[in-house]
């Protein structure tokens, strides 16, 4: 079963496990988080997140997902990407966490895939209908994922 780690700003990461905590009633092993502050060392946060993976990571690997790509927690995240059987995805929210943590036995190539495909499908338009329902309209999933 392959870890997960996720490395967002404060307090992302940490919000997203306890989500992960809610739907399960409890947390799942090999789950780990790094909430990025402000203000933090990049030099410092890179040995906390391979100190987290390495509890997090097992034979068949980790999946690393951050909050923005371009940003600290990404930044991190890439030297990770160097290790082997480590994916990095970037854009984390609550669907690509869920569908993450379901698919966990397989590969983490495949785990990658998985995880865009749920925050892709998680992502929709809401419309009020004419009966006072909601509809919800999904979005075009974008030509770079």
């Amino acid at each position: 079963m392959a870890g997960i780690l996720i490395i967002a700003h404060v307090p992302l990461a940490s919000a997203l496990r306890d989500c992960i905590v809610h739907f399960y009633g409890d947390l799942p092993p090999s789950i780990g988080v790094l909430d990025v502050t402000p203000d933090c060392d990049p030099v410092v946060a890179l040995a906390d997140a391979h100190a987290q993976l390495q509890q997090v990571t097992s034979h068949n690997g980790a999946l690393v997902l951050t909050d923005m790509f371009g940003a600290t927690p990404t930044n991190i995240a890439v030297q990770l990407a160097a290790l082997p059987h480590v994916r990095v995805v970037t854009g984390v929210n609550l669907p690509m966490l869920v569908r993450a943590v379901c698919y966990r036995t397989l590969p983490t190539d495949k785990l990658a895939e998985k995880a865009l495909q749920g925050a892709a499908n998680g992502i929709h338009s809401v419309v009020l209908g004419t009966s006072s329902t909601a509809v919800c309209v999904h979005s075009p999933v974008p030509q770079w994922l």
